[in-house]
């Protein structure tokens, strides 16, 4: 029999089609791209897809030959290139299967000009840089933009983007929209603005177009705001078990570095999960973990295979006890959110740091 280590990663799609379905109470008037670029924030792209195949509006994702694949396995909704084209071949495949793309700086505009399949009537984000500073047309470049594509692709399908750079902050986005409406100018077609942070918090900023991304994962784009204080379902679990248990006395000290000393009598489990699995290896003492449905906390340095959590207060944990590293699972829960704070990060890297050698399982409710 084939005993495999026990840590792996479980993926509920349907928890996904809720999320995008809260998407659509908060953004009503609003169609919405579900991102599902880094392999759906490491959820899977096709699993997302799948998922949402029914009820999504559109996809969008970064790389051209992934668009493809979706277009050949019969996706008919629109297709966006959030990053645009980057080759030639880009280009013509844009006119070749249809798909939408975003350009963003004059180059990119040449690229698609010159490549672009004759009589093609391509669907293009124009993008304006409005604060964020990555990519987008500015006062300088934009007009040109414009009046390129009016004369030489008259029948493209033209709509104008911007991303939010402070959405989940003080600042919030009436900043950018007021740079934005001074870009547009007497704009009156289609415009694609509300990221998560915007779809929840601002529906002054939505937009015909929205795109949420972590929000369709079930976290949050809010450090203040829970996800279940949102109303949406976490859609990934990282989970394991014990596979040793020790016990400490005080002075005694837990992993490389000895990070951690027991102030008293102790007993700690040893987790098969570590850094190498995409566990943060950063993650401080006191971190949450939950074992055998009780929370608890990560104690010492995070090693390459394994880390270590307090079994004091949780007497009947044994070798095999169920442990929830993040989401919901047998061992618990426990908020990605919450851990990436402890981390400092964000659950997005969380998310898309899981290492391909944690098995995948899928959720069927």
């Amino acid at each position: 029999m084939k005993i495999s280590r026990p840590i792996r990663v479980r993926i509920a799609p349907d928890a996904i089609l809720d999320n995008y379905r809260a998407v659509r109470r908060h953004a009503p008037k609003s169609r919405a791209f579900a991102v599902v670029k880094a392999d759906a924030y490491g959820h899977g792209q096709w699993r997302a897809v799948q998922a949402l195949r029914g009820e999504a509006d559109g996809f969008a994702l970064l790389e051209c030959e992934n668009a493809v694949a979706l277009r050949e396995a019969g996706i008919d909704q629109p297709i966006l290139l959030l990053e645009g084209i980057f080759s030639a071949r880009d280009a013509r495949a844009v006119g070749e299967y249809g798909l939408s793309t975003v350009i963003h700086c004059p180059e990119q505009l040449d690229l698609l000009l010159g490549n672009l399949p004759p009589d093609t009537a391509p669907d293009i984000c124009l993008k304006l840089n409005t604060g964020m500073n990555r990519l987008g047309f500015t006062v300088a470049t934009l007009a040109r933009a414009r009046q390129r594509l009016a004369d030489e692709l008259p029948r493209a399908r033209l709509t104008l983007m911007t991303h939010f750079a402070e959405a989940d902050g003080e600042r919030g986005v009436a900043w950018q929209m007021e740079r934005f409406r001074a870009l547009a100018g007497d704009w009156t077609g289609p415009v694609c603005l509300g990221n998560s942070a915007a779809i929840l918090r601002h529906p002054d900023a939505h937009g015909d177009w929205v795109r949420p991304g972590i929000m369709l994962y079930g976290a949050s784009p809010f450090a203040e705001t829970s996800a279940a204080e949102l109303g949406l379902r976490p859609a990934m679990t990282l989970e394991s078990a014990i596979i040793a248990v020790q016990d400490l006395q005080p002075g005694d000290r837990v992993g490389y570095g000895g990070t951690f000393t027991a102030d008293r009598p102790m007993r700690i489990g040893v987790v098969a999960c570590g850094y190498a699995d995409g566990y943060p290896r950063h993650a401080p003492n006191g971190t949450p973990i939950a074992v055998m449905g009780e929370r608890t906390r990560l104690l010492g340095r995070v090693s390459m295979d394994m880390l270590a959590c307090d079994l004091t207060g949780i007497p009947d944990a044994h070798i095999g006890a169920p442990v929830t590293l993040w989401g919901h699972g047998i061992g618990g829960e426990v908020p990605a959110d919450e851990v990436a704070a402890a981390a400092g990060t964000i659950a997005y890297e969380l998310f898309c740091a899981v290492a391909p050698r944690v098995p995948v399982t899928v959720d069927h409710d």
